[in-house]
């Protein structure tokens, strides 16, 4: 009962969480690049995880 009382609850607040159209932001002229991404410490510390991840799995599958 209390699972369906939530998922009922999340449906119903969701539908106010859409995107409205002209939200904000800045205009599509006043951006610099709009192909810029910073890419920098997000894909690092993925790489570093992975690595981490991968070091990991082979030590475990060594046999000791």
């Amino acid at each position: 009962m209390l699972k369906n009382l939530f998922l009922a609850s999340a449906l119903l607040l969701a539908f106010g969480a859409q995107a409205q159209p002209g939200s904000g932001g800045p205009a599509p002229d006043k951006v610099p690049d709009p192909t810029a991404v910073p890419l920098d410490g997000g894909a690092s510390l993925l790489l570093a995880g992975g690595i981490g991840y991968a070091v990991r799995r082979l030590r475990q599958r060594r046999p000791r």
